[in-house]
């Protein structure tokens, strides 16, 4: 049978090449998204930081117990501004026997201003470098509040090398201080960490906004301890104040490096998006192999004819199409890891991952996608061959001389319950707000292709039958012919259908939604912001500063806003969103959230605004009381005051600052809008003197924003407009092969129409009849999928009714599978008319 498959995939070079090329496209696809996941698996830094550390005590993560349909399930969510522990801990642990040294650890971030350009740099306490590879190599360590060790790096970076004795500037706290060097400290092992600076620890505690909290609590062990035995005390001690034990190499995860969180995002990414390109590329090759198999009927029927068992036809199309998918492996195998380091360097130049982050293995994701993809392929097989297998042999010729009559009920049961789904998800969009609708709304998506795809020979059929007037009028006897082809192969041209439907219904509706929810936060940043000027800093801003820039002349208001994360229970589950925290005095004048209910003057004590999204997903009206942990995960239970519209701009979460003080990491504003007379040269000139007066701050124009955030946008949009491209690509790739093989396998049907008569123009102009009629058809169902979708969610996330499409957008989507049809379908056509149609009369489908 081996042998038998082989040679006839050598005299059926078309379909075999058309499935050939589909398995390996989705060979190539799987494998680079595989490469991701197992990259970000493998990943296992060593600890930097705390390499010193045989113990760490940390709190990075949240347990919740959420109850949702009277049933209660646990979910853990990682803290997304870091949790701290109480310093009386690490005081505890160090009375405890074996342990040798117990430092609390905070990270504070710090500007060093040298020779006019602005070092960053992260200070500590000076006991917890015992539990890094820092070690002093010139000077002494820091004994007073206005001393300071700072790393070699620092010392280098001025123009003469600082020196023991010399004097610093350090913005660290919200403040800039002068301090003697006491020290120069220098790495014992390679690594890759930011410069480094240690105070004193009280000196540390103070700048850190929360004296009696650190980040981390570090234990080195005294020589001879048992490892075991101090970190079953530790472990016991750690629990009664909710933090975790980390040893050996979970070290490494409490730094929270770059790198780590590259991981996690790789794995989440991968994961993800590869489980949807999975489905896609399983329903276009099991699409792709029936049409291939489908066109053998006769090869199939014949050999039934002639006493071939079930089983063995069985093991001919297996053989065949097992062929196929191992020379698919072996090449797309290959093409994937080329992908692979092609998406490696893109993620690194586009900052997604930091620079020499590895893309490891690819040995695992080999097998994996190998196995699936000979699986996926021998499973189409067999379905695709069940009703050729299963008839009798006198009936097998008789079965495939023409379109059986009546499709499978099965399939049309299928078909109408997935169409109920959609209609049915469509409702709930209609009708619910939040994450919950908007999870409706991308599932529906899904559901109506579903539908399309299982109802096609019904949609086919039904569409010949209202298009054959029209067909006739336009193209005469021609039109005709193309009408009755179109009902007569209503089963087989529902592969075509299908894949159009898919290009369409994909490329419509999740490619714009990426640009409507741009368009629209930078809209709403726009409109909402309405002070002229934006004072930033990258280590955080006092208080006082916008005090001093309220008693500006010309300063009309002044709102300090602090940017943090809390954690929403969503969906059964728990999520992090972005949050703002503000003052509420003269809020009005420097921002306008669009206040649909409620107003931001009543935010005050326990009470918190939300986006109305976020308040339709947590069923919370004005007046309820909304129960939610903030970044560090401390359980609150605010007033809900008001409900905004621009939460894509401003966060779905907005809160009093008072509300998140000492439970972010630096207690201190990120930014601070300032609104000032307009064309008011005293104001401008005032807030120039501002910004001298807090080193390492600067001030924006708030009209370049906008532009500024379209730019981030584009390039955070990167990443999902890639995966968009690859599913859409793979889908018209799909369109493209299923056009082609049922355009050559037309060859016996076009020859005996020109030798009973029919010239070679009439039947080009025949072709060009159906493919008008099914693109049309394609067209309507596709677009009228993709736009349900896209108005849907585009509804959901900004409140519009009408969805953004540019017009280029439109061209591209239509005039692009019109092409595609065209190119997939004419030049085949025209390849077989010019073969003489005596030749072409024995020639097999």
């Amino acid at each position: 049978m081996l042998m038998l498959a082989l040679r006839m995939l050598r005299h059926r070079i078309g379909s075999a090449v058309a499935t050939l090329v589909a398995l390996t496209c989705g060979v190539m696809i799987l494998m680079s998204m595989g490469v991701m996941v197992e990259s970000g698996m493998r990943f296992t830094p060593a600890p930097q930081r705390y390499g010193a550390a045989d113990i760490l005590v940390a709190e990075r993560d949240l347990t919740i117990e959420i109850t949702e349909f009277g049933e209660t399930s646990t979910v853990t969510v990682d803290l997304p501004t870091g949790g701290s522990v109480p310093v009386t801990l690490a005081e505890r642990i160090g009375q405890l026997p074996g342990v040798a040294v117990a430092a609390a650890d905070r990270s504070i971030q710090a500007v060093v201003p040298i020779d006019d350009t602005a070092q960053g740099a992260v200070a500590h306490g000076w006991s917890s470098a015992a539990l890094t590879p820092y070690r002093i190599v010139d000077g002494n360590q820091p004994d007073t509040t206005d001393e300071v060790a700072i790393d070699v790096r620092l010392a280098s970076a001025a123009g003469t090398r600082l020196r023991p004795g010399d004097r610093i500037a350090v913005l660290a706290g919200g403040s800039v201080n002068q301090y003697r060097i006491s020290g120069i400290v220098d790495r014992t092992a390679a690594g890759d960490t930011p410069s480094a600076l240690f105070f004193t620890d009280d000196h540390a505690a103070a700048l850190s906004g929360s004296p009696d909290r650190a980040d981390v609590i570090g234990i080195v062990l005294a020589h001879g301890a048992d490892p075991a035995a101090v970190t079953a005390e530790v472990d016991r001690l750690a629990a009664e104040t909710g933090a975790t034990v980390h040893t050996g190499p979970e070290r490494a995860g409490v730094e929270q490096s770059e790198a780590l969180m590259a991981a996690d995002m790789l794995i989440q990414l991968g994961s993800a998006l590869g489980g949807y390109i999975a489905g896609l590329v399983m329903f276009v090759v099991a699409g792709t192999i029936g049409l291939a198999v489908r066109h053998r009927r006769r090869d199939l029927a014949l050999l039934r004819a002639v006493a071939a068992t079930p089983g063995q036809v069985r093991l001919l199309v297996v053989a065949e199409v097992a062929q196929l998918a191992i020379i698919a492996v072996v090449l797309g195998v290959p093409a994937g890891l080329w992908v692979s380091d092609w998406v490696h360097r893109q993620l690194m130049d586009r900052g997604f991952i930091p620079h020499g982050f590895p893309f490891d293995g690819g040995l695992l994701t080999a097998v994996a996608v190998s196995v699936a993809t000979v699986l996926v392929a021998v499973s189409a097989a067999l379905i695709a061959a069940r009703r050729t297998v299963r008839i009798r042999p006198t009936e097998a010729l008789g079965e495939i001389a023409v379109e059986p009559a009546r499709s499978s009920r099965l399939r049309l049961l299928a078909g109408l319950i997935a169409l109920g789904g959609g209609v049915t998800l469509t409702v709930f969009t209609t009708a619910l707000r939040g994450q919950a609708g908007l999870g409706a709304a991308l599932g529906m998506l899904f559901v109506f292709v579903l539908a399309a795809a299982l109802l096609a020979p019904w949609i086919n059929r039904y569409a010949a039958q209202v298009l054959g007037p029209v067909l006739r009028a336009v193209w005469g006897d021609s039109g005709y012919l193309a009408a009755a082809n179109l009902r007569a192969n209503a089963r087989g041209m529902a592969t075509v259908l299908t894949a159009l439907v898919l290009s369409v219904g994909f490329g419509g509706s999740i490619w714009f939604l990426q640009d409507n929810l741009d368009r629209e936060a930078i809209a709403q940043t726009r409109d909402g912001t309405l002070a002229q000027h934006t004072l930033v800093s990258a280590v955080g801003l006092p208080a006082s500063a916008a005090a001093d820039a309220r008693e500006l002349p010309g300063v009309v208001a002044a709102t300090p806003i602090r940017r943090t994360s809390v954690i929403l229970p969503v969906l059964g589950g728990a999520e992090p969103f972005g949050a703002q925290a503000i003052e509420p005095a003269g809020a009005d004048r420097t921002m306008d959230l669009s206040v649909t209910g409620g107003s931001l003057a009543d935010l005050r004590g326990d009470t918190v605004a939300l986006s109305d999204l976020q308040a339709s997903t947590l069923g919370a009206e004005l007046g309820d009381q909304v129960e939610f942990w903030l970044g560090d995960g401390t359980p609150v239970t605010l007033r809900l005051v008001a409900i905004y519209e621009r939460g894509l701009a401003f966060g779905d979460v907005t809160l009093n600052r008072e509300t998140v003080d000492g439970h972010t990491p630096t207690n201190l504003d990120d930014e601070i809008l300032i609104r000032t007379e307009p064309g008011d040269a005293e104001a401008v000139a005032g807030l120039a003197g501002l910004v001298e007066r807090y080193p390492g701050s600067g001030l924006i124009d708030t009209g370049a924003v906008g532009a500024q955030l379209a730019t981030d946008l584009a390039l955070s949009a990167w990443m999902n407009k890639l995966v968009i491209g690859v599913m859409v690509g793979y889908a018209a790739l799909a369109a493209a092969n299923t056009m082609i093989m049922a355009a050559l396998a037309r060859g016996r049907e076009l020859a005996l129409l020109r030798l009973v008569g029919v010239t070679a123009g009439q039947v080009k102009r025949m072709v060009h009849a159906e493919q008008v009629g099914l693109l049309g058809t394609s067209l309507l169902i596709g677009g009228a999928i993709a736009a349900v979708t896209l108005v849907s969610v585009v509804r959901m996330m900004t409140g519009q009714l009408v969805p953004y499409v540019p017009p280029l957008g439109w061209i591209s989507i239509i005039g692009g599978t019109t092409l595609l049809a065209l190119v997939t379908t004419i030049a085949p056509i025209s390849a077989l008319l010019r073969t003489p149609p005596v030749n072409s009369i024995g020639v097999k489908e």
